[in-house]
């Protein structure tokens, strides 16, 4: 089934919100076939009379569980034409009634708030949703898929048998390679555990900022428009994989970055600024750029995570000063930590990021468990 075929099943005014949000099926309608098929069975199901039923929300509860968006866990139309098919419903919910359906309650609100949508769709009123006083939510990974076990090749009944000299040969061989695995696997645990683990020395709020008190991690743009009231400023949508949903941020990047380039893209966040008030659209992070050692008229790109990097991932500075302490729960706006830091970070001659200590000239890279962050082409760069 086509995405055109399944809209038109849809009622007004859910077909209207659907087309608007996707610009006549030129966007969120997946880019793989596959999730281009998957996103049209999804707006099936939302025309489906029975889509309230017990049954069905029950089943779209326990789907939502571990994920955010219903389609490759980016946001799609799947998403739109199920919340427009899911409005008059929740509409009549009272906090116990939907409380109980947390996972369905928790998209169906990220979903009525993101500004496309409501742009999108003036039709659907919002959906007063208490989720401060939320029971809290445990939220499942999905299981993993059991790998097949590799079938050892049998051996013909006439074969010889290998010779035991070369049995004894291959041994310290195949000992060598176990103990350079296990050797491996120390190491990789080492760097996981860095990566890792942030508790056992927490940054204190007080005494000469260091870099350790900036809570940095991976994120994921899941949807991007261009501010209503700001022509120089974006609205995303940020996956930082947790519990809550995605963040909304704004940046200042219309004039340096096109948002085709934008769109589905990993990056580093500053998690824990205090969130701000951008000519109404409060922001809850910021995104971290390189500038052009020329200023801003040399250009401005997002610092890039290195390959393997995913959602949620904790970014920290090298040095056994930082990697394992643990971030500021929020900087302190009077204190200026990130402005007494930030002119310190810089992108070194390999372009990867990182932190000069103005005081001792020790470098401090910018890492993830998976490697280091990196500029794409700025070499001698400011971050911020």
């Amino acid at each position: 089934m086509s995405f055109q075929a399944a809209v038109v099943k849809l009622n007004s005014p859910v077909k209207e919100l659907v087309v608007a949000f996707t610009e006549n099926g030129t966007r969120h309608i997946g880019e793989a076939a596959k999730d281009q098929k998957e996103v049209a069975e999804w707006i099936d199901k939302a025309a489906q009379p029975d889509v309230t039923s017990e049954a069905n929300i029950q089943s779209l509860n326990t789907t939502l569980t571990p994920r955010t968006y219903l389609v490759n866990n980016t946001l799609s139309a799947a998403d739109v034409a199920i919340y427009g098919a899911l409005h008059p419903y929740f509409s009549k919910l009272q906090p116990p009634q939907y409380y109980a359906i947390p996972s369905l309650t928790r998209f169906f609100d990220h979903i009525q708030s993101l500004p496309s949508v409501r742009s999108s769709g003036t039709a659907f009123s919002t959906v007063v949703i208490d989720i401060e006083n939320a029971p809290a939510l445990e939220r499942k990974a999905e299981p993993p898929k059991k790998e097949k076990k590799s079938t050892t090749a049998t051996v013909p009944e006439n074969a010889a048998a290998p010779a035991l000299a070369s049995d004894a040969s291959a041994a310290p061989t195949q000992k060598a390679q176990k103990t350079e695995k296990k050797e491996k696997k120390k190491k990789e645990g080492s760097a996981e555990q860095s990566g890792k683990k942030a508790a056992n020395a927490p940054a204190v709020d007080d005494g000469e900022p260091v870099p350790s008190m900036i809570d940095l991690r991976i994120g994921k743009i899941v949807d991007i428009m261009k501010h209503p009231d700001a022509d120089s400023l974006y609205v995303e949508q940020i996956d930082f994989a947790e519990e809550t949903g995605p963040r909304t941020v704004v940046s200042g990047l219309v004039n340096y970055i096109p948002i085709e380039q934008m769109r589905d893209k990993l990056l580093v966040g500053v998690c824990n600024l205090k969130p701000a008030n951008m000519r109404g659209v409060k922001s809850f992070a910021m995104v971290l750029c390189a500038t052009s050692k020329d200023g801003k008229e040399g250009g401005i790109e997002l610092v890039r995570p290195p390959e393997g990097a995913k959602p949620g991932d904790r970014v920290y500075f090298e040095g056994a000063d930082f990697e394992s302490a643990q971030p500021l729960s929020q900087l302190n706006p009077k204190k200026k930590i990130f402005e007494t830091i930030q002119p310190g970070f810089t992108t070194l001659e390999t372009r990867e990021a990182a932190w000069v200590n103005p005081a001792t000239k020790s470098v401090h890279k910018i890492r993830t468990k998976d490697g280091v962050c990196i500029a794409p082409t700025f070499v001698g760069a400011s971050l911020s």
